[in-house]
């Protein structure tokens, strides 16, 4: 159900693609950006992990280096059926987590500082099958192309803005634009939301389904149940910069200790993830 829910979603952010680029250049419009959209996600699918990683200051580690942190992730990945990925710490001390990289060869996980010297092993152990439950079910690569699409809607509704106030409407034939500058304009302002709101449910679907995965993984979903209440908490007192942009990839939001509407909001509440890994061991 959550990969069908999924699926769907990505399909709604192609069509608002496809229909804003109708509206700003007709046909050849709808075609320049479905190209558009495919050259952004090439270049995601190859160079996100880089990307991301560098922008957090993120060392890769050995088990010289970490030997408690790449032991688990050892055991863990094993335990998943996937390949070793690469490992890294971030130096800062808000406690957080995510996994990168475009296909399970060619992983990462990354731990913030802050999470190691807050989690038990066992809680840390929850947090990293959750991350590998990402690699596994091959979210990485949804949320890249679903950030990816929706940062080619946003570009495309700033420059239909600018079509409409010079009075563009796409092309010689409004209908073959799709309905002029009220269109137009209207379309550029509702896209760029629908869009945030559509990525935004494709983050929080796939966080549930990786709570789920994980704690198979773990097969202690307390485990991690006690690990989200402690980088709730710990998230709130000492809350990350990040990149928006970025704030899907964590197994918490980094942005926590900001005030953000539910509706905008990256993950689902913390007390529901909570709940159904709860549920996972009395059902």
């Amino acid at each position: 159900m959550n990969r069908f829910k999924t699926l769907m979603l990505l399909t709604v952010l192609t069509v608002i693609l496809l229909i804003i680029g109708q509206l700003v250049g007709g046909r050849q419009g709808m075609m320049i950006a479905f190209v558009f959209a495919m050259a952004m996600n090439f270049f995601s699918y190859w160079f996100s992990d880089k990307i991301v990683l560098s922008m957090y200051r993120a060392q890769q580690v050995t088990e010289a280096d970490a030997p408690r942190l790449v032991q688990l992730v050892s055991n863990n990945a094993q335990r998943a059926g996937l390949p070793m990925p690469r490992v890294y710490i971030i130096p800062t001390a808000s406690p957080n987590a995510f996994a990168t990289g475009r296909d399970p060869a060619h992983a990462a996980v990354a731990f913030t500082q802050g999470i190691l010297d807050l989690l038990s092993d066992d809680e840390l152990e929850g947090v990293l099958s959750h991350e590998l439950a990402h690699v596994k079910n091959r979210d990485i690569l949804t949320q890249t192309i679903a950030a990816t699409l929706a940062g080619a809607i946003s570009m495309l509704a700033y420059m239909a803005q600018w079509g409409a106030m010079f009075g563009g409407g796409g092309g010689r034939d409004d209908r073959d634009s799709g309905g002029g500058v009220i269109g137009l304009l209207a379309m550029a302002i509702v896209a760029p939301l629908a869009a945030m709101l559509v990525q935004m449910a494709i983050s929080r679907s796939r966080e549930y389904a990786a709570d789920e995965t994980g704690a198979k993984i773990c097969g202690r979903p307390l485990s991690l149940a006690n690990a989200l209440r402690k980088l709730h908490k710990g998230v709130e007192r000492r809350p990350l910069e990040a990149n928006p942009a970025t704030a899907h990839m964590f197994i918490v939001s980094p942005l926590s200790g900001r005030s953000f509407a539910h509706l905008f909001a990256t993950h689902p509440p913390i007390e529901e993830r909570i709940a159904r890994l709860e549920q996972l061991v009395y059902s």
